[in-house]
């Protein structure tokens, strides 16, 4: 049995090769192209293009290594991984979209930075997905009627959809993980402030430079009459601190009770949680008003598209990440060995680059137990002088490169979505990727080089 984020996988991966990452490829190639070379087939059908994929996932699994097997991957990555995700964002989802910034926004560049700066600090405190539901609208609203507003979006979720979220364990859900496994609550924010700080400011003040020029090219608007910006449904802030609440309590109280379903353990204190989450977007929908909603402009839709491409995802990431977990001895050891300089010492450059890049690519709450195993699993050890450095660099590379694609979180298809939703023509896969590289690269390439602080010198 291999572990796969906190759970076993009943796949073993030693003995898988590389053909069977194939459908996860086809996934993310369809996710990629289908909007830009096929839309309207895409955008009616992609949920049936999602499903092949997964059936070409579990077919081979029931015909090379038996039903059983199958089935018992399916029902582990489901009820261990995928229904927890899914719950946790429609709760964050609902909740969120039941709070309503209302009055005048003016158009300007300084409102658009004073808002993406604002959703990078929330960021750590009510989650990327939570930061980025709450602005997201006011920040297209106050951008509506520009000829140039894609980047504003883009930056948005550069920073308040991912970087923003590395401080805290609620932030980003590989700290979270991080923090079921021992890691200290206050670790991230006391190990990577100066790190987050670097860059976001530096993502910032590009992101001024490129608003400043292309609002130099905006036809004079009339501003909206002046009307003070009021917070409408303050409820759901209330129901914030009951969903942190309830992650936080499945976390810290263990009873030792599960239920066993098939090969899978399902915890008690998590099937409790997850409940919890059920009843706190049902008494979002209930004590908030339809009208805020509406001024919002509430759908189901991203969220619902959200649940159907990660339901793949999960499905066809499995084989993908027994092969890794495999370590030394499966497909991908070539990747493995990189992190390991000649002398047996963590090569902390390399932690920092693979993971970032397979999490922007694979879901990073894998990817980043992948290599916290990798570097040893022990969460003292890694928190201590000669394992910090590791630590970090695990932790911001999951965190941080979550951002290079639209699959790298989730909070960057809901983003998306909604923002297309609003009549913003985002840029397809391959064009948000090369916005994201060109302004993400170079600065985590000289995060890579700062010799600032032993946590920064990742050479």
């Amino acid at each position: 049995m291999r572990r796969l984020h906190g759970s076993f996988s009943p796949l073993d991966g030693v003995s898988m090769a590389w053909p069977w990452g194939l459908p996860f490829v086809g996934i993310l190639l369809s996710i990629a192209v289908g909007p830009l070379l096929f839309p309207k087939v895409w955008h009616a059908h992609y949920g049936k293009i999602v499903l092949a994929w997964a059936a070409l996932t579990i077919a081979p699994l029931a015909i090379f290594q038996g039903g059983a097997v199958a089935l018992a991957t399916v029902l582990q990555v489901m009820l261990s991984d995928y229904v927890s995700f899914m719950l946790l964002l429609f709760a964050l989802y609902t909740v969120a979209g039941g709070i309503l910034i209302g009055g005048s926004i003016r158009t300007s560049p300084w409102t658009n930075v004073g808002i993406v700066a604002l959703g990078t600090v929330m960021a750590s405190f009510v989650g990327t997905t939570g930061a980025s539901l709450i602005l997201v609208r006011p920040l297209i609203r106050a951008n509506e009627g520009r000829r140039h507003n894609v980047h504003v979006v883009i930056f948005f979720i550069l920073l308040a959809g991912n970087i923003g979220g590395a401080l805290t364990p609620l932030g980003d859900p590989p700290l979270f993980v991080g923090f079921l496994h021992g890691v200290d609550f206050l670790w991230p924010a006391q190990n990577l402030w100066l790190q987050t700080v670097i860059v976001s400011m530096l993502v910032l003040a590009i992101f001024v430079i490129v608003d400043l020029w292309l609002f130099r090219y905006e036809t004079a608007q009339a501003q909206p009459l002046s009307e003070p910006l009021r917070l409408r449904g303050l409820i759901n802030f209330v129901l914030f601190g009951a969903i942190i609440a309830a992650i936080l309590g499945s976390a810290t109280w263990k009873p030792g009770i599960a239920f066993h379903v098939h090969t899978v353990n399902v915890e008690l204190q998590n099937v409790l949680r997850d409940g919890a989450l059920v009843l706190i977007a049902i008494m979002s929908l209930l004590l908030t008003r339809d009208e805020h909603r509406g001024a919002n402009g509430f759908t189901w839709e991203p969220i619902r598209e959200v649940a159907i491409l990660f339901a793949g995802i999960f499905v066809a990431i499995a084989p993908v990440m027994a092969m890794l977990q495999a370590g030394s001895a499966g497909a991908f050891a070539f990747l493995l060995r990189a992190v390991t300089a000649h002398d047996g010492t963590p090569h902390e450059a390399a932690y920092f680059w693979l993971t970032g890049l397979l999490s922007a690519f694979l879901d990073n709450t894998p990817t980043y137990v992948v290599f916290f195993e990798l570097a040893g699993g022990d969460p003292k050890a890694l928190m201590g002088p000669l394992g910090a450095g590791t630590l970090a660099s695990i932790s911001m590379g999951a965190v941080y490169m979550g951002a290079l694609t639209y699959i790298g979180k989730a909070p960057n298809l809901i983003v998306r979505s909604i923002a297309q939703e609003r009549g913003i023509e985002m840029p397809n896969f391959f064009a948000y990727m090369l916005w994201a590289g060109l302004v993400l690269i170079p600065l985590f390439a000289l995060l890579t080089l700062l010799p600032i602080s032993p946590l920064l010198n990742l050479r």
